[in-house]
């Protein structure tokens, strides 16, 4: 049986550190992750002119995160905290996003990538949890990052509760950024202790699911059944 080809999106640098040339960047669980539950993943380089043919090649799409911001403006916003703006990835990441949305293939975002598929919809982000929101939670935890570092409050009716068949799980947590208002077409499909979102889905879409947290890491049952639906639904 033919293994299904997952897109992968990259994060990027113009320079500094592993070169003084542009380069991309990626985990590698991000990577093992697809292959452990079937997938064959295939990263992405941001070439807007490549999208219609990865299209069509491509059975599904992983948008992931990494460290940059979205440029506020996109959402009609003056940056009151957004950091490493990257407007070629983001411009790139909208565009095979709303390719997939059209198509009808799956999409997960991650992190950004949830992020991403909010302000793709027409959404607006939190620029910065601690300056904006008074929460408990460190969403920048301080423990490692395969660990877990707080819960998450799944609805009823969802996608999301369907593929975990649980309304409470533990989730790892990197970011300093959240979805705000919520795009056209999406739902709330979790959220934190201290109301943060935390997981969105498209209505109209058969599997496009955002989650702010990294299930890449395989640190849980969940996070395990989440990629073996993303990849089963191809």
């Amino acid at each position: 049986m033919k293994k299904p080809l997952i897109g992968i999106t990259l994060d990027s640098q113009k320079k500094g550190n592993y070169s003084k040339f542009p380069w991309y960047a990626l985990r590698q669980n991000y990577l093992d992750s697809i292959f452990e539950f079937g997938g064959i993943p295939f990263p992405l380089f941001h070439n807007i002119n490549s999208i219609n043919e990865l299209s069509n090649k491509i059975d599904a799409i992983v948008i992931t995160g990494g460290d940059f911001d979205i440029d506020p403006s996109l959402y009609g916003k003056k940056n009151i905290g957004s950091r490493k703006i990257k407007n070629s990835r983001t411009q790139f990441e909208i565009k095979i996003f709303k390719k997939f949305l059209k198509n009808q293939k799956p999409i997960l975002g991650i992190c950004g990538g949830q992020q991403l598929i909010n302000i793709a919809c027409g959404g607006t982000l939190i620029q910065d949890i601690k300056k904006e929101k008074k929460s408990k939670i460190n969403h920048e935890q301080k423990n490692p990052r395969n660990q877990t570092s707080h819960s998450i409050i799944i609805k009823k009716n969802t996608k999301l509760i369907k593929i975990t068949k649980k309304n409470k799980i533990q989730v790892n947590s990197a970011h300093h950024q959240s979805v705000d208002k919520l795009g056209k077409n999406l739902i709330t499909s979790a959220v934190g202790e201290d109301s943060i979102v935390e997981a969105i889905e498209h209505t109209y879409h058969p599997w496009c699911l955002g989650v702010q947290w990294h299930p890449e890491f395989l640190i849980t049952t969940y996070d395990k059944l989440l990629f073996k639906n993303f990849i089963n639904s191809i």
